[in-house]
């Protein structure tokens, strides 16, 4: 069976981001991923019309930071979505389950509170070789796809604020 990439989209149906202003959150571990991860979103926001000087990246060191920037940049910075990048392969311990259930859950509560959407984009992977195909190979780019998503929402709920 082929591979299939899951982040195609139909760019004939996507919103217009000119007046859009985003704030990306990237994870510099695993940065062979995560940077792969964020240069997909940046490239598919500036695609679909978001001028660079409204997309703002910050760089954490793990994908466990990216609740408490996500939350920061949510309340503190002028942006119509957040876009959370990061990457977690399982190990040989009980880490990666923690990591992988405490992002989740924190991301999640962030995404509750904000006045914006705040995009779930982390791989949570068994292996770097899975990571990597999710990051830019053979299945596509979450970057891509956490974009798009960010893109859709900011136009499904930007009229209700």
């Amino acid at each position: 069976m082929a591979a299939v990439d899951l982040s195609a989209y139909d760019k004939d149906t996507m919103p217009n981001a000119e007046d859009m202003a985003f704030g990306i959150v990237v994870s510099d571990w695993n940065d062979q991923v995560t940077h792969s991860l964020l240069q997909g979103a940046y490239e598919t926001l500036i695609a679909n019309g978001a001028l660079p000087k409204n997309i703002h990246v910050y760089h954490v060191p793990g994908s466990f930071e990216l609740i408490y920037a996500s939350q920061q940049i949510s309340n503190n910075c002028d942006v119509d979505a957040v876009i959370a990048l990061g990457c977690v392969v399982r190990g040989g311990t009980p880490h990666f389950d923690y990591v992988c259930q405490g992002v989740t859950q924190g991301i999640t509560q962030v995404n509750l509170e904000a006045d914006c959407p705040v995009i779930f984009s982390v791989l949570t992977t068994l292996t770097m070789q899975q990571a990597t195909d999710r990051a830019g190979g053979c299945l596509g780019n979450k970057g891509v796809e956490g974009a798009v998503t960010a893109l859709k929402m900011v136009k499904i709920f930007g009229n209700i604020k």
